[in-house]
């Protein structure tokens, strides 16, 4: 895993938030691994802009934030699924709620962000 350079500020919960969730892909892969897709290569399908290498450290991450728990299967080859914890289930309301907010003005939102 990558060190930060920057001093974590944890001043109000949306810092928390933010150091929690901050990552490309990690809400989508909350949101993938809620409903169902656990694998890493169901994930992979899911998100194939990304690359197994940040779909891999981001997962670690969200293990580290206890989000998502990894279970590793003793077999040939290894089997690796993920799944939320209870704690990482209080957070896909918050996730889903974003989603609706980001479809209702989906619009001004394409507008604003492609705007050069």
């Amino acid at each position: 895993m990558t060190l930060k350079k920057e001093t974590i500020t944890l001043d109000c919960g949306l810092d928390l938030v933010g150091e929690v969730l901050y990552g490309k892909w990690k809400m989508r892969l909350l949101y993938f691994i809620n409903e169902g897709h656990k694998r890493p290569s169901e994930l992979q399908r899911k998100i194939p802009d990304a690359t197994r290498r940040v779909l891999h450290l981001q997962l670690k991450e969200l293990e580290e934030h206890e989000l998502v728990s990894k279970i590793i299967f003793p077999q040939v080859p290894p089997k690796v699924e993920y799944s939320l914890t209870e704690f990482g289930k209080t957070i896909i309301p918050l996730i889903s709620s974003l989603g609706h907010w980001a479809d209702k003005h989906d619009e001004q939102l394409r507008r604003v962000i492609t705007k050069k």
